[in-house]
């Protein structure tokens, strides 16, 4: 193994204005990528459904069961929503 003695081995502490920019860089990414967005909240809901999904199967299905319904159950809303739209304002897609 080839060590160099001069280069530090971490790189050099950023200013607080090059780590306000990377933030701010970070966060107009985020706002452009909505899907990550959606799939969080998406997930998050489904902690809500999944166990009223559970307690309404009275313990027949398994929790994986009762999680995978759950999922299926909002994908199947979204896509009808979004089919909805996509049938009275078509102009926009």
């Amino acid at each position: 193994m080839n060590l160099n003695p001069l280069k530090p081995p971490f790189p050099p502490l950023q200013t607080t204005t090059e780590t306000l920019r990377e933030i701010s860089e970070l966060w107009s990414a985020w706002r452009r990528q909505k899907l990550p967005l959606y799939l969080f909240l998406a997930l998050s809901f489904n902690l809500v459904v999944a166990p009223v999904v559970y307690a309404a199967s009275s313990s027949e299905c398994s929790r994986t069961q009762a999680w995978s319904l759950g999922l299926l159950g909002l994908g199947t809303l979204t896509l009808s929503i979004y089919l909805f739209f996509v049938m009275f304002a078509p102009e926009k897609f």
